[in-house]
């Protein structure tokens, strides 16, 4: 288990900017604050990744639009095109939201084949979320295969819209991967205790809109 106090939480953390409600100033503002701390990633709707990309062009921070967010339940051939599109507009990394509905009736090659098209079709680092609160343990092991399968780079546990990351599902995730895809812990993580945990236990990244204020309580005492 990795020392806690060996964790650089800044190396970790993908910037949320996905309040329904956020405009491109507070989208200015996240970069800006992403930048400040060195943090891999922001995490943005498509409609933001220019405004995210032309922020965060003279930085190490990547820009990630969120696809098909959050249901999942766009289809594949509208998936892809927002894919596309975000891609061309400076997006280097997606969160795609699988189809969970496909999942539960037990359809993995519908998924399957979602995530290896926009694998093939971008070229980009593809994290795929499985919406873990949502699914039993086979459809998780389901969901988690298909996606790996696929050419995911990363399994991501949830949006955060149906409840968040446990330190249970990235310990599943890590065992289904066997390391052979990064894991991302995102949803409800407002602690730096719960960040640490969450990689401990095995999550490469972590999905936060609380990245800043984490990286503030560490350093002004937390764990």
């Amino acid at each position: 288990m990795i020392d806690p106090q060996e964790i650089d939480l800044t190396r970790y953390i993908d910037h949320a900017i996905l309040h329904p409600a956020a405009t491109l100033e507070a989208v200015k503002m996240g970069c800006n604050a992403a930048m400040q701390y060195d943090f891999p990633a922001v995490c943005v709707y498509p409609s933001a990744v220019k405004t995210a990309r032309e922020c965060l062009h003279n930085s190490h921070t990547a820009v990630c639009a969120v696809i098909g967010f959050p249901s999942g339940a766009s289809t594949s051939a509208t998936k892809l095109y927002e894919a596309m599109e975000a891609m061309e507009n400076g997006a280097t990394e997606l969160d795609v939201v699988i189809n969970v509905g496909w999942i539960k009736a037990g359809n993995g090659e519908g998924v399957y084949r979602e995530i290896a098209q926009l694998c093939e079709e971008t070229g980009q680092t593809i994290k795929a979320i499985l919406e873990m609160s949502l699914l039993t343990p086979a459809e998780q092991q389901l969901a988690a295969t298909v996606c790996l399968d696929g050419g995911a780079a990363f399994l991501k546990t949830s949006t955060g819209w149906f409840g968040g990351a446990t330190v249970e599902d990235v310990r599943l995730l890590r065992e289904l991967t066997g390391g052979g895809a990064g894991i991302k812990a995102s949803g409800g993580i407002q602690t730096p205790e719960q960040a640490i945990a969450l990689i401990q236990a095995g999550a490469t990244r972590l999905g936060t809109s609380r990245g800043v204020e984490l990286i503030k309580a560490r350093q002004g005492g937390g764990e």
